[in-house]
């Protein structure tokens, strides 16, 4: 017994030398962090119990309260679920859609991932005034051009409160499907390749592929960037503000984040934004461990951790 107890502290010695070089590359990156993400989170946390930025008198639950009693803040909830809706329809689908049969492609693919991520490349403020744009209400305005082929009138595309959301979650989709598609096309090329071969000899077609084999064996991945997808669109900003513009028509583009930001710098009420971004990080925690949670019941289980050798 007396000769392991030195034995262990030279060992913890031994150890923190070997890490002490690892230790000083990771300390400044750190304390950055906690200066720039941790500290301003705790900061906004405390705000959203007090009165005002400039005035720090404690005032408890009533910021909570007062944006639960205004119906933009309603209506910003329910937009945001809308989002999330349209975003699973399009902006979840298509990436996997585009990855599956940019993976069938056996010619020019590499010019087809160029095409594909070209938009990525593109500023996101740049691609929501293109699209602000294309949405306008005269004549001259993209999609009134394309409806004017087809006999349709002129329409106030970004002015119709039922197709705003669905007309931004369109322009963040064609922004970003690209860099998603080519994590799908990585993923579907590490599926073993005579599986699909043996599909094709037995004269499978492509939708059957896809969903006999492709979505069995990327089920992680699906799952894994379902759960991103929700989380980033809880947090889409500049879209509804110039395309709306500022969440509007009728507040029927606004979003919580959107929301938070007209509090602040609009409406100068610092502890209601806090408060709106406080419950934006809740709902977005809650569904991170609805993720974890449906993630460990998908898993398969590997065996006991830390068995014994005998």
């Amino acid at each position: 017994m007396r000769q392991k107890v030195p034995h262990r502290k030279k060992s913890l010695k031994s150890r923190l030398k070997k890490n002490l070089f690892g230790w000083a590359f990771i300390i400044i990156p750190l304390i950055l962090f906690g200066l720039y993400v941790w500290y301003p989170m705790g900061r906004n946390f405390v705000l959203s119990f007090q009165k005002d930025y400039f005035d720090s008198t404690f005032v408890g639950f009533d910021n909570y309260i007062a944006i639960f009693h205004d119906p933009v803040f309603a209506k910003a909830l329910k937009n945001t679920f809308l989002y999330i809706l349209w975003s699973l329809v399009i902006g979840y689908l298509v990436p996997v859609i585009l990855g599956f049969l940019l993976s069938e492609v056996f010619h020019a693919k590499g010019a087809f991932r160029v095409i594909l991520y070209l938009p990525c490349m593109i500023s996101g403020i740049a691609v929501v005034f293109l699209f602000s744009t294309m949405y306008g209400d005269t004549s001259t305005d993209l999609f009134n051009v394309i409806g004017s082929w087809f006999g349709a009138d002129t329409q106030p595309w970004k002015g119709n409160v039922h197709l705003i959301i669905p007309l931004i979650v369109l322009a963040m989709t064609w922004r970003g499907a690209g860099s998603t598609s080519l994590i799908y096309l990585s993923a579907f090329q590490s599926i073993d390749d005579t599986m699909y071969e043996a599909a094709r000899m037995d004269g499978a077609s492509v939708w059957q592929r896809f969903w006999r084999l492709t979505v069995p064996a990327l089920k992680g991945t699906l799952l894994t960037l379902f759960v991103l997808q929700i989380i980033s669109v809880f947090q889409v900003f500049y879209e509804p503000l110039v395309i709306g513009p500022k969440g509007g028509p009728l507040s029927s583009s606004m979003s919580l984040q959107l929301l938070s930001y007209l509090y602040a710098f609009e409406d100068f009420e610092h502890g209601k934004s806090a408060a709106t971004a406080i419950i934006l990080v809740l709902i977005i925690v809650v569904f991170t461990f609805l993720y974890r949670f449906v993630q460990m019941l998908l898993d398969p289980m590997r065996g006991k951790k830390g068995e014994r050798r005998r």
